[in-house]
């Protein structure tokens, strides 16, 4: 479950256009529907490329890509970017579980500079107006592991559902913590819920220092006290993951970054495919790990079919 975002991504050739709208490189801004109509006919003349997105979204198009059964729940707008997501959802094998609003579907505006920094105009739209009353307990039948992203956690009211809604259909949670400002604003609500609900935590360095105070492997150690897993990844340095006490530290693949879009995402996606599957912590890290690498090396979170048989060839030979 997550935020359902039609991710605009566009590739600019310095940062004039950055200083122009006043967004400082490599942020996030949230932006009104004028403001991103705005921002889009800057940006017209340029190659863009539109993919169904949001955080969850590409985890679970990178789990469906490698041959899991999976459905997203996330509310979008009777609008034609609405129909392009459900399309893309169907396309890719995911099956869709949408709300509808009357309001406009969210749209990410991804600025990728040739130092492959990001910078996004994003207006949420209808995803933003998910709630707890939109979820039934259907939705969540016949799933092994439910994912959240962690940008949902502002909405305590809605996680607070989602969690006890998977929880009774048998599935195991798991979220990924999503930016170290979402944990500071949500701290003492974060903790309650993983501690009451979660078995599966993802978090980056600087996120994992926000929800415990500590560095990543001490801040592993704290999570999995609470969660039956906990995975701490460190950029170039790869990944720590515990489970039942045991630690085990698996390396990023050697990639060349061109848009780090989706890295964490895909990450995801490897590490719980592999889960589900029965896979070792080690296995399972390192497909997550090679699914990161891979995205790393294109732009934007998804990869293709020809890329994702690469990534199944390197999986198989672990």
């Amino acid at each position: 479950m997550g935020n359902a975002l039609v991710d605009m991504l566009v590739q600019i050739p310095n940062d004039d256009l950055l200083n122009e709208i006043n967004f400082p490189k490599g942020s996030m801004q949230l932006v009104d529907i004028a403001q991103s109509d705005a921002v889009m006919l800057k940006i017209n003349n340029l190659p863009i490329q539109q993919l169904s997105g949001g955080s969850a979204g590409n985890t679970i198009h990178g789990i469906a890509a490698l041959g899991g059964e999976t459905g997203f729940i996330g509310k979008v707008g009777e609008d034609e970017l609405g129909a392009f997501y459900h399309e893309d959802l169907k396309n890719a094998g995911i099956q869709s579980i949408f709300i509808k609003s009357k309001n406009a579907t969210g749209k990410a505006i991804a600025m990728i500079t040739p130092d492959s920094e990001r910078t996004f105009a994003t207006h949420l739209g209808a995803a933003v107006e998910l709630s707890a009353e939109d979820l039934i307990p259907e939705m969540f039948e016949g799933y092994a592991v439910f994912h959240i992203e962690g940008y949902l956690v502002q909405n305590h009211a809605l996680l607070q559902r989602a969690v006890e809604l998977a929880k009774e259909a048998g599935a195991m949670v798991s979220i990924d913590l999503a930016s170290f400002n979402v944990v500071e604003d949500n701290y003492d609500f974060l903790w309650d819920i993983v501690k009451g609900y979660v078995d599966i935590v993802f978090a980056n360095e600087e996120e994992s220092k926000s929800f415990t105070g500590k560095e990543p492997r001490e801040a592993l150690d704290q999570i999995a006290e609470h969660a039956q897993i906990a995975v701490v990844k460190i950029g170039k340095k790869g990944a720590y993951i515990k489970k039942d006490g045991v630690v085990t530290h698996v390396d990023a693949t050697e990639a060349k970054a061109i848009d780090t879009t989706g890295a964490g995402d895909l990450f995801a996606s490897g590490f719980l495919f592999g889960l589900v599957n029965g896979w070792s912590m080690e296995k399972a890290g390192k497909a997550g790990a090679i699914m990161a690498g891979k995205v790393i090396e294109k732009i934007g979170g998804r990869l293709s079919v020809e890329e994702i048989l690469k990534v199944k060839s390197a999986i198989n030979a672990l």
